[in-house]
Parts: C-alpha cells; sequence; structure tokens
C-alpha cells in the first residue's frame, strides 16, 4: 500500500483505522466506542476497553516465547551484563508489584521513580502498570529542587531509588539528592524503596526506607494478577520543562498508549518479535518509556537497557552489543552519532553489524553531514523522527513498514498516520503554503498514545497547548518548520524558551530562576545557542549586585563557577549553562521585555533583527563586548 493512501485513511476514517489497529493488543474487555471527543480537545480513545500495559509488555509472550531473551540489562560501568526471559521478568515484575502491594500501594496510587538505567528501574514501571497504580520516571541526573517539584506536584505515596548512578566509573549519589527533596517537599511520601548497588554508602530513615533486596526475597513466590484498567485511566505522568518554571506533569492514558505504541513498533520500526532492539536513551525520557521498556515489548521483542557512554570502555561498546545481541533495530540521538563521529573509525568496523537493518535518530534535528556519515558507514537506512513527550510516538517520520518511502537529508519525514499536521503563519494564523516558515500544528484530535492533559490541571493542558491561534483550537509544538512541494517537513527550531541540549528539553526560565537565586545576581537572561555537538547549549548573561566582584578575570571566573554549582546543586548538571557571561544591562523593549531571540541571534553571528523597540542599542553591543572577554 502507498503510505499516502494509508494516511489519507486514517484522518478521513480515524475510528475504522484505530479500530483495526486496536487488534494488535489484547483486551480484557471489549471497547464500546473508539473515540469520544465530545468535550474537545480531550480525546479519549477505546472507552470502555480494559486492558494493561503490563500484560501487553510481558504476560501475553510468556505462552508462546517464554524462554526467549525479553529485557537484556548492560551497565559498562558495574561491568555487569544479565539476561531476563519473557517468564523470567514477569517473575520479576511480579515480586516487584507484590512488594509495591505490600507497602500499601494501590490502583490510581503515584509512585514515583527516581532511578538509574538498571532492570529494577524495568521492573518498577512494569509492576506499577501491572498493578494500577501511576508511575512517574524523573530523570537520575536531575538535583533536590527539581525532584522535589515533581513530588509536590504527583503526590506519590512511594518512591523507588538507589544508593547511586555511575557515569565514566564514577559513582553519582542518589540518596542524599532524595533525602534533600523529600525535605524540601510538602508532600513526603509513605515510604521509600531503595535499591543497593554497593556503589555509595546511605542511611535509611527509620520508618520510611525499606530496602528492596529484603522484601524481595520475602516475595519470591508472589504471584500477582494484572489488574485490568479502563482505557482512559492513567498509565504514567512524566514531566516536561514549561516555559513558567514549574514543570508540566503529561497524563498518558492505558489503551490509546498501548494501541500506539504496537502500531508504531510496526510501522514505523518495523519490528518483528523474537528479534532486538536498541535504544540508547533513559527511561527518564520518553524515549525510554515507550521505546525502552513498553514499545519493543509489546511487540515481542527483546529490549536492551544500557548504562554507559557510549565511548566507555571504548567507542567500540555500542556496536559490540550489536554484534553480540544481533541487534535489528537501534534507536539513538544524533548527538551520541555526533560523539562517535570523532572517534577512530575502526571502533565501527571490527564488529560483525550484518544484523541491524535500521538507525533511527530523534531528539533534536539531524544536520545532513551527521546522517550522511553514519549512513555510509553502517550501510542501512538511517531514518530520522521527530515527535514529543507530549505525543509519545512519532509525528513525522517514514513508516517504512507500510511503504519504503525515501528520506531525505534535513528532514524528519513526512506526517505520521493519525496526525492532522499542518504549518500556520504565526502572524495571521492562515495556513502556510510549500516552502512558507509557520508553526507546526496538529488539528485534534489528537491521535492514540499522546497526552490525555496535564496531570491535574486540565486548564493548563487547554490554555498551554491548544489557545496559541485565537478563533483556532490547534495542538501547538512550539517548533518552526516549513515543508517542501513533497511533503517533507523541515524543522527550524522553538518558538518558545525552551531549548534542547542533546535531547534533553529544558526550560530556560528554570535555569533563569535558579540563577537568580545566587545572592550576587539580580538579573539573568538565559537562551539556547546552537552548537555542532549538543544540538544547542544554554549561555547565561547576568547583572551581578556588585560589580566589585567581577572586576579581575579570577573574580568573573569565580563568580561563574560559582553560579554553575548553584544551577547543579538545583536543576542537575544536565541544566548547567555552557558559560555565565557578565553585562551592565540586558537588551529589552521599552516595555521591559527581554530580548531573547535578539541575544541568541548574537551568539550565534546572526542579525538580530528589528531593533525598533529596544529601549538602550547600547545593550546588544555589551552582549557583543562580553562574548570577545
Amino acid at each position: 500500500m502507498k503510505f499516502a493512501e494509508f494516511y489519507q485513511r486514517s484522518i478521513d476514517t480515524p475510528e475504522q483505522f484505530w479500530r483495526d489497529e486496536a487488534t494488535l493488543i489484547d483486551w480484557n474487555t471489549p471497547y464500546t466506542q473508539v473515540l469520544d471527543y465530545s468535550r474537545p480537545p480531550f480525546a479519549k480513545w477505546f472507552v470502555g476497553g480494559q486492558t494493561n500495559l503490563c500484560h501487553n509488555a510481558v504476560d501475553r509472550w510468556c505462552a508462546t516465547q517464554g524462554e526467549q531473551a525479553a529485557l537484556i540489562a548492560i551497565s559498562t560501568e558495574t561491568n555487569t551484563e544479565k539476561t531476563y526471559s519473557f517468564n523470567e521478568l514477569k517473575t520479576e515484575v511480579e515480586r516487584c508489584a507484590a512488594v509495591m502491594l505490600a507497602l500499601g500501594v494501590g490502583r490510581g496510587d503515584r509512585v514515583l521513580i527516581y532511578m538509574p538505567m538498571i532492570a529494577e528501574a524495568a521492573f518498577a514501571m512494569l509492576a506499577c502498570a501491572r498493578i494500577g497504580a501511576i508511575h512517574s520516571v524523573v530523570f537520575g541526573g536531575f538535583a533536590a529542587n527539581s525532584l522535589a517539584s515533581r513530588i509536590d506536584d504527583a503526590k506519590p505515596v512511594l518512591i523507588v531509588s538507589a544508593d547511586a548512578g555511575s557515569r565514566n566509573g564514577k559513582a553519582i549519589p542518589y540518596k542524599h539528592l532524595l533525602d534533600e527533596a523529600i525535605d524540601l517537599s510538602a508532600a513526603k511520601p509513605a515510604k521509600v524503596l531503595l535499591v543497593d548497588r554497593g556503589l555509595a554508602p546511605m542511611a535509611l530513615v527509620e520508618g520510611r526506607d525499606v530496602d528492596y533486596a529484603t522484601l524481595r526475597a520475602a516475595h519470591l513466590d508472589a504471584s500477582v494478577a494484572v489488574t485490568w484498567l479502563e482505557s482512559n485511566e492513567p498509565s504514567y505522568i512524566l514531566y516536561t520543562s514549561g516555559t513558567t518554571g514549574k514543570p508540566k506533569g503529561v497524563q498518558r492514558d492505558v489503551g490509546g498508549y498501548a494501541v500506539a505504541l504496537a502500531s508504531s513498533m510496526k510501522y514505523n520500526f518495523c519490528g518483528k518479535a523474537g528479534e532486538t532492539f536498541f535504544a540508547t536513551s533513559d527511561i527518564g525520557w520518553v524515549v525510554g518509556h515507550s521505546y525502552i521498556v513498553y514499545g519493543p515489548l509489546i511487540a515481542g521483542m527483546a529490549t536492551i537497557m544500557y548504562e554507559g557512554l557510549p565511548i566507555c570502555p571504548d567507542a567500540g561498546i555500542w556496536w559490540s552489543i550489536v554484534e553480540k545481541y544481533k541487534v535489528t533495530r537501534m534507536f539513538s540521538a544524533p548527538t551520541a552519532i555526533r560523539v562517535l563521529r570523532k572517534q577512530p573509525p575502526e571502533f565501527m568496523r571490527k564488529y560483525d553489524l550484518s544484523s541491524l537493518r535500521a538507525l533511527y535518530l530523534a531528539g533534536e534535528p539531524l544536520d545532513e553531514t551527521t546522517s550522511q556519515w553514519i549512513s555510509d558507514e553502517l550501510g542501512v537506512p538511517i531514518i530520522d523522527n521527530y515527535w514529543q513527550t507530549e505525543t509519545g510516538w512519532p509525528i513525522l517520520s517514514i513508516a517504512k513498514g507500510v511503504e519504503d518511502k525515501p528520506t531525505r537529508l534535513g528532514s524528519p519525514g513526512v506526517a505520521m498516520y493519525g496526525y492532522k499536521v499542518k504549518l500556520l503563519n504565526e502572524s495571521t494564523g492562515e495556513e502556510c503554503g510549500a516552502n512558507e516558515k509557520g508553526v507546526v500544528v496538529i488539528d485534534g484530535p489528537l491521535p492514540p498514545g499522546c497526552m490525555q492533559t496535564v496531570y491535574g490541571d486540565d486548564q493548563r493542558f487547554v490554555d498551554t497547548y491548544w489557545n496559541t491561534f485565537s478563533g483556532q483550537q490547534v495542538y501547538s509544538t512550539f517548533d518552526w518548520g516549513v515543508r517542501d512541494a513533497d511533503g517533507y517537513y523541515f524543522i527550524l527550531g522553538r518558538t518558545d524558551d525552551v531549548i534542547n541540549v542533546a535531547g534533553h528539553r529544558l526550560g530556560t526560565r528554570e535555569i533563569e530562576e535558579s540563577i537568580s537565586s545566587h545572592a550576587n545576581v539580580s538579573e539573568v537572561a538565559v537562551v539556547g545557542v546552537e552548537d555542532k555537538l549538543k544540538g544547542q547549549v544554554a549561555i547565561a548573561f547576568a547583572i551581578v549586585k556588585h560589580p566589585e566582584q567581577i572586576a579581575t578575570a579570577e573574580g568573573r571566573q569565580a563568580l561563574e563557577r560559582e553560579i554553575m554549582g548553584v544551577v547543579d546543586h538545583q536543576l542537575g548538571a544536565v541544566a548547567r549553562p555552557a558559560r555565565v557571561y557578565f553585562v551592565p544591562q540586558l537588551p529589552k523593549t521599552r516595555s521591559g521585555k527581554l530580548l531573547r531571540r535578539s541575544i541568541q541571534a548574537i551568539c550565534e553571528g546572526r542579525n538580530p533583527g528589528d531593533l525598533t523597540a529596544i529601549e538602550d542599542p547600547a545593550s546588544l553591543q555589551q552582549i557583543k563586548s562580553a562574548l570577545l572577554v
């Protein structure tokens, strides 16, 4: 079938289209209505149907391929590898579920997971899905303040964590950050379940903290039945940066998500049961949810969970994994490929990569040079895809499982089935023609698998995503794009103040608030600046209260280090700006609005644009001068 025909069917007859796709998963109780869109923009999919993510990812495969590999946990940090068959995975998930039940976790309760990339993290996610609890995974690199804000929003009854993660052979303790976050939180969890990896000392808080190994040992023979959930009950909350500094809890359903993942594994990723999928992301991000834990397992594939760097112990580590486990489909980010490109090619060429059928890249724009290099080296299709935490699966890509359409350098592809994508002119709201720049938007209803709402705040969901264009209720991606005459889209960057650092979305407001908490900072602007390796990096421009501290180069360097330390402590190293520059004033309009786009343009060597509204033109020169210091 031609993809154009397949796509049009999903747009013209969505209910019949998704009814067909719903046969890819198991339902305990049939749904009575494919789509309820009686309260736009809130969409309910497969209304009345009962299903379960854990059943579809694990249990249903035990009967047909129970002894085949399901989860392959590899840590080059601790030099450990362990493969769990579907039967073994089910056993471990039931043990973890029994532990959670014993700690008082019930259906609809929230469980916050603050974990490194270890098998127990996957057990915890799947155990939550099994018993109907709502998990909220927080990236292990986030510091106490960021973690505390997520605890207060989700109000978990249980937090699952570990003594430490590890990076480049160095332990990164988690427990003290977790303790500090709980101290800062108003919504304190009743229990904290801890995996002791022996990487860092940790003191247990009496009455609150419990050791996972001890409780697991008491539930070795546990049998925990699946809790069947109505399709639209929440499955998880995943926080994403916002422009207000307050993170948004993206709330996902159960049935629509399961169907979307099963469908995307078939058409986008061409996954087949019994094969092996390797996504190099982290479970703290949406790729880790969709394409490390749930998607591959729902497709009956073995999935690799990797803790480590792409160049340790050497730059061949990923390719050795591809060879050893006969990986057929691999998913990574452009930043990682740019890192590998700097390494000697022998590290890639000494392994047998004949099992690999395609490499998928997402999380940030893919430049043509990187795409061409990895394509030449691997000799397999390099398939870009564009999507968001909010959508849960690709918006733009090439669905090779439908039609072997050619990719186009610099483009993530065409609109995927179910997504009514269009470009709107920012000023007029009118639809753009070919090769005209506009804001990428999606007509409602969003297809299955996309966010239901902002957790606990329906109005924020409407106000943030659906009210960008007056008189039109369309979902805004907050990304600029153009579409060529053949329907291929090209993403040009954000329209808001969220930046993309190596595939990690960070709110500039959040970083600004952190920097502003330093005693010697009176005002600050943070912008995302193009970076050849990471896509973007955060750059900060600060006005100090005591200029004498920065009168010397040593003083400036010391203050810059202090400010970076504040961000490290409050938000984590992932949010640390690449540089902090000091200026006497910041460029603003006469109404007091910061001219972030003009600052960004200067940093990138571009024309700062129309400056007729600027209050003091000298402030732009001060930005330029600061960059030279």
